[in-house]
């Protein structure tokens, strides 16, 4: 190592806030923290544009993208969603319509190609006066004593140096920086699963206004997502259980092609359609670290928890936890000695938005969600408050809340039902089977 890049290490450059990771978290992050006068540095470890799966927004980033002024250039680069539709039985599928939501938020979102999404939002936090890096890693944080980062490292096109941030947020998605050094991420056992996903062409959309819903279509191993995007592209991925992903024995396209033809109308829509990009597969999918904050740090985005996106929650998750990590931030920076209390009141409110989405998810692919999602019903108002947990309202929302309190008894009483119907059908069959064996009841089969 030169002289001048030890001295780099040795005398770190000071900021106010160092935010690692250029993805939606972090740009947004640093773009409002930046705009309260604070000095920030953003470290990305790749050049924009770079792919990256989770192409669907939701209503209530609609707001968030307007407050931070990028509304109307996403616009240019998205196609229009108004919903998310449920395929049925028989061909048949129900769109849940944003514009039938329960309280007045957005009544649309966007589809959106990442790569265009993240570097808009990364040269727009720049432009907002962030001294934003490219092709920068950071690879250690060194903490004090106390426990709050004294230095973090970094690698960038002219060598290493370090950073002494006074507050440090870890927006490093999957690669969760802080979280991996305290040893804080742990995997969900509740909801294991991973993904295959690869954009196509060609692929068959939905009529009139519904041609830019995502589907969210259920397989025998998970669900599978079709996302419409610009120039005729669909992004199309498989959510699978580990075990069923272990049969693709190394060839993941067709992998990939067997679980989309084992749904008769995917596979329809697929009839004319070729892969335009390359085939991506990624395990340990849903995940969450112990803790979102510590001395000195906060974890915003996926760097803090990665829930199954299959109501599109993540960009969403990950761009609320930034807003309101960034007034976090700005409170703890004006006023220290309140660091603590302000980061957990954040956290206990993240977490109970971020579960109302958990709670479906986990029982998705039961056959009492299948039932109750194609036979939906609005008593009290609860298939309005279905359609803003589908929108992202669930923060601050004791309107939709306690309406999806009376959704999980509705659960609860239907799979109850179904499991009195099943035992009682269990039983005639035993009832039968029986008597198939006796001399006095015994029928023949044509």
């Amino acid at each position: 190592m030169s002289e001048g890049r030890n001295s780099a290490i040795d005398a770190p450059e000071a900021c106010d806030v160092l935010v690692v990771g250029g993805g939606p978290a972090g740009s947004t992050v640093a773009t409002l923290l930046a705009r309260s006068g604070w000095s920030v540095v953003m470290l990305e470890k790749a050049e924009h544009p770079r792919f990256h799966i989770g192409e669907s927004l939701l209503p209530m980033n609609m707001p968030i993208l307007e407050r931070l002024g990028v509304l109307e250039k996403v616009r240019e680069i998205g196609v229009l969603k108004r919903g998310a539709d449920f395929p049925t039985d028989g061909g048949r599928y129900n769109v849940f319509h944003f514009d039938h939501a329960l309280r007045g938020s957005s009544d649309f979102a966007f589809q959106v190609k990442r790569e265009e999404f993240d570097q808009l939002l990364f040269e727009h936090a720049r432009e907002a006066g962030v001294d934003a890096r490219e092709r920068t890693r950071a690879s250690k944080v060194e903490f004090d004593a106390d426990g709050r980062p004294a230095r973090v490292l970094a690698t960038g096109p002219d060598g290493d140096y370090a950073l002494r941030p006074r507050l440090l947020v870890d927006a490093t998605g999957r690669d969760t920086l802080v979280g991996g050094a305290l040893k804080l991420k742990k995997r969900n056992d509740r909801h294991q699963s991973a993904a295959v996903f690869s954009h196509y062409r060609g692929v068959v959309r939905r009529d009139g206004e519904d041609a830019g819903n995502i589907t969210v279509y259920r397989h025998a191993h998970g669900w599978m997502w079709f996302i419409p995007l610009r120039g005729d592209v669909m992004s199309i991925g498989a959510v699978c259980s580990p075990e069923y992903l272990k049969e693709r024995g190394g060839d993941s396209e067709a992998f990939l092609m067997r679980t989309i033809m084992s749904v008769p109308e995917a596979a329809e829509r697929m009839a004319g359609a070729a892969r335009v990009a390359s085939v991506h597969a990624t395990g340990n999918y849903a995940y969450e670290c112990t803790r979102m904050h510590g001395p000195g740090w906060l974890l915003v985005g996926d760097a803090y928890a990665f829930v199954d996106p299959m109501f599109s929650s993540g960009v969403y998750l990950a761009m609320h936890s930034a807003e309101q990590g960034a007034k976090a931030v700005d409170a703890v920076l004006r006023e220290p000695a309140r660091e603590a209390s302000i980061f957990r009141a954040l956290q206990k409110q993240f977490d109970g938005g971020i579960d109302e989405f958990k709670w479906f998810i986990y029982r998705f692919t039961s056959p009492t969600m299948k039932h109750l999602f194609a036979n939906p019903r609005d008593v009290w108002g609860v298939e309005r408050a279905v359609v803003s947990m589908l929108a992202g309202d669930v923060f601050n929302a004791r309107p939709v809340v306690w309406r999806l309190r009376i959704f999980r008894v509705i659960y609860a009483l239907n799979a109850m039902g179904m499991w009195r119907t099943a035992l009682r059908d269990w039983r005639a069959r035993r009832r039968h089977a029986r008597a198939g064996f006796d001399g006095d009841t015994l029928q023949d089969t044509p």
